[in-house]
């Protein structure tokens, strides 16, 4: 007997909806056989990963082609079953769902950044035909979420970030908040274990009072609500590890400011019974004053819809209120598939479903403006945000923008013509500046001008939303491709200028025309234009750049030649100005991640075979041990900081030891914040019953910078010990 294939079937047949066994069935047997013999990292069968996925979708209540799509979800991409078998064998439907979840691992990209990017636009471009595309990702990412434990420690850092930054976010506009939540919980586990386990142990130490406190709040409002004979379901929940996180570390509050900790929902009927309710709770509990949220009459961009109030009971203890119908109640559970689960299916066009993919819609036209994946990624960055402004027209329009929007953004929101024309704005009736950052709640009248002279290309610089960006660069890109070709040059010669790459005027031409071909240019001025609009980032062309010149145009200069000219006389600055070394024209420098050198340590170089100098602190026993064994001393030359180097960050790693206690992560980030440095990587781990080693990967200006922040962690309580370490990696 197959106890999996028994355990799916049970499952479908207690499945409320009328969904095929027979076909199901099939479509198990078919990914049993196409991916025998082939195992997962537990060193299990990989058919207990469809089958995962399939029962998520079940949970999800999904339909039966969506279900067996998920069960054969792998097949085109990890066996040699063809997309025309699947068409033969199921049906067309399937293929294309199945196609759609593939991943485009035959084709080959330049960088594992514009892989991924590929893959996120094919899996729009299939959203925005059949949105069951993304529910059956999801399912599949959250079946590999859970089983993560599996995978290498650095793989999981980067499938857990990118999690958190791709699959969590779409869950969370299409409104699937149990499986956003659920992965927010484990990547970030990954992300920061130490951090995790410190609020687990506060969660942990007031389990018992809270769930005590929960109870009798339950019960004061049932007891209420049966008196006055309203038929009602209530729920007791605590906020999410990742919810308290992000307060807690991410905007620097304690535990105890987190006033949403606790959260009591009441389910009613009827959109009037939650307002008759509201005014119920807030007669029983103080409510706190501008903690008072309407979803129900401004539903967030992914429909949710709720009533929300932060009330405080007799002990001052705060807690949240959420009040919505059964309706809503499933739309925030489920999202999109809320859609399937409890609705008419495929065809309605109730609810909104229409307007809920507006946003997959909007994303494609952005990269139709777009000549890169830059604008796509941005996109995904800012307009996934889980928080969102809502501000008024003068006709009481509501518009949904990202947190941080400007006046200019609202404008776009309304039309391109309205942004085109912009020439002021008035907030609540008084005149703002355009790029005044909108609140919530803000009634916005824009002020507009037929005879102004178009957008500014520093409002690319201000605006947050997609959809205005996306709009300016279309303004700039069909009106002035005169003056975009100009500005593009400008760009494109500062990029060259940045990365030192200086070319004859008779191999400008031919280089410009092989980084425009790289972007799918045939003409250098179509390339150039682009640069001008924005279309195309002029930062993220510099790999390209580098490239294209150190396979094509940098001359390989012979080694000896090299290590004789280090002796001739002058200095020359190097690398951003930086560091001084000899005179070694067109050589470049590159310091040694071995020992991370830092402006006021002491540095040497050493000259490599076709990389330049890389530099070393001169402790650093990589430098030491082959200064010792090398047959080449010569190669070993002198190095020195330019004392005016200032504006440059270097990376650098630091161990933190120091015994467990609560917050301890948080003040050193804290510390590390104050001091208005970047933390890059952080990895901890316990060495010791209570003692836990914390390494941090941060840039900093120089040795001097790093020591202070040094003294300020020391200065936390429960830290031993702070100091630099030195990577395994060896480098010359």
């Amino acid at each position: 007997m197959d106890k999996l294939l028994d355990d799916l079937i049970t499952t479908v047949k207690k499945n409320t909806k009328n969904l095929s066994v027979g076909q199901i069935k099939n479509a198990y047997l078919f990914a049993k056989e196409a991916h025998n013999g082939q195992m997962r990292h537990s060193g299990k069968p990989y058919i207990i990963h469809p089958v995962a996925v399939a029962k998520i979708l079940l949970e999800l209540g999904m339909d039966t082609q969506t279900i067996i799509a998920g069960l054969l979800h792998d097949v085109l991409e990890d066996t040699p079953v063809s997309f025309e078998t699947l068409e033969k064998e199921f049906t067309q439907e399937v293929a294309y769902l199945v196609n759609g979840v593939t991943k485009l691992s035959t084709m080959k990209y330049t960088s594992r950044t514009e892989t991924q990017m590929e893959n996120i636009r094919k899996m729009f471009l299939a959203m925005a035909h059949d949105i069951r595309v993304i529910i059956i990702k999801l399912a599949d990412r959250l079946h590999n979420m859970r089983t993560i434990k599996y995978v290498k420690p650095s793989k999981q850092r980067l499938k857990a970030y990118e999690t958190m930054e791709l699959y969590a976010p779409i869950a969370h506009r299409l409104g699937m908040s149990n499986v956003k939540e659920e992965l927010e919980a484990i990547s970030i586990k990954v992300l920061d274990p130490y951090a995790c386990h410190e609020i687990e142990e506060y969660l942990e130490i007031n389990q018992k009072a809270r769930q005590r406190l929960l109870n009798t709040i339950k019960n004061r409002i049932s007891e209420r609500l049966i008196g006055e004979n309203i038929k009602h379901a209530l729920e007791g929940r605590v906020k999410s590890i990742y919810g308290i996180y992000r307060k807690a570390y991410m905007a620097d509050k304690r535990f105890e400011e987190i006033y949403d900790v606790y959260a009591i929902r009441i389910i009613l009927d009827t959109e009037i019974e939650c307002y008759n309710m509201l005014g119920i709770v807030h007669d029983m509990f103080r409510p706190l004053p501008n903690r008072f949220k309407d979803y129900i009459s401004t539903p967030k961009p992914n429909m949710y819809q709720s009533l929300h109030t932060t009330v405080i009971d007799s002990n001052a203890i705060p807690f949240e209120i959420q009040i919505r119908t059964w309706e809503m109640h499933y739309t925030a559970e489920y999202g999109i598939a809320a859609h399937w689960k409890y609705k008419l299916g495929m065809g309605s066009k109730k609810d909104g479903f229409d307007k809920r993919l507006a946003w997959i819609r909007q994303l494609l036209e952005v990269q139709k403006e777009s000549d890169t994946n830059d604008a796509l990624l941005l996109s995904i960055k800012s307009d996934f945000l889980p928080e969102e402004v809502y501000a008024f027209t003068p006709q009481g329009e509501v518009k949904a923008l990202p947190n941080g929007s400007t006046a200019i953004d609202f404008a776009y929101s309304i039309h391109s013509e309205v942004g085109n024309h912009m020439v002021g704005a008035k907030v609540n009736g008084k005149l703002v500046s355009i790029d005044h950052v909108i609140k919530t709640g803000e009634l916005i009248e824009v002020i507009t001008n037929e005879k102004s002279n178009g957008p500014s290309r520093d409002w690319l610089k201000v605006v947050k939303s997609s959809e205005a960006r996306s709009k300016i660069r279309s303004w700039f890109k069909n009106k002035h491709k005169e003056e975009n070709i100009q500005e593009g040059k400008a760009e494109f010669l500062k990029e060259l200028k940045k990365n030192s790459i200086n070319l004859p005027s008779k191999e400008y031409e031919k280089f410009t025309l092989e980084v425009a071909k790289a972007y799918k240019f045939n003409e250098a001025n179509d390339f150039y234009a682009a640069l001008g609009y924005g279309g195309i980032s002029a930062t993220a062309i510099a790999p390209k750049l580098r490239d294209i010149y150190s396979k094509n145009y940098k001359a390989a200069e012979p080694e000896k030649r090299v290590i004789e000219r280090h002796k001739a006389s002058g200095m020359q600055l190097k690398r951003g100005n930086s560091v001084i070394v000899g005179d070694l024209e067109g050589c470049l420098v590159k310091f040694a991640r071995c020992c991370n050198p830092l402006p006021g340590d002491e540095i040497i170089g050493f000259v490599t075979r076709g990389y330049g100098i890389s530099v070393h602190r001169k402790t650093c026993p990589s430098a030491l041990v082959s200064q010792k064994a090398t047959a080449q001393p010569e190669r070993w030359i002198n190095v020195t900081w330019n004392k005016t180097v200032h504006g440059e960050y270097f990376n650098t790693n630091i161990e933190v030891i120091a015994h467990n206690r609560l917050r301890l992560f948080a003040t050193i980030a804290g510390k590390i914040s104050n001091a208005k440095l970047i933390m890059h990587e952080i990895d901890a781990r316990e060495v010791e019953p209570q003692k836990s080693s914390i390494r941090i990967t941060l840039s900093v200006e120089s040795l001097e910078q790093l020591n202070r922040v040094i003294r300020e962690i020391e200065s936390v309580s429960g830290v031993i010990s702070v100091k630099r370490y030195l990577n395994a990696e060896t480098e010359m």
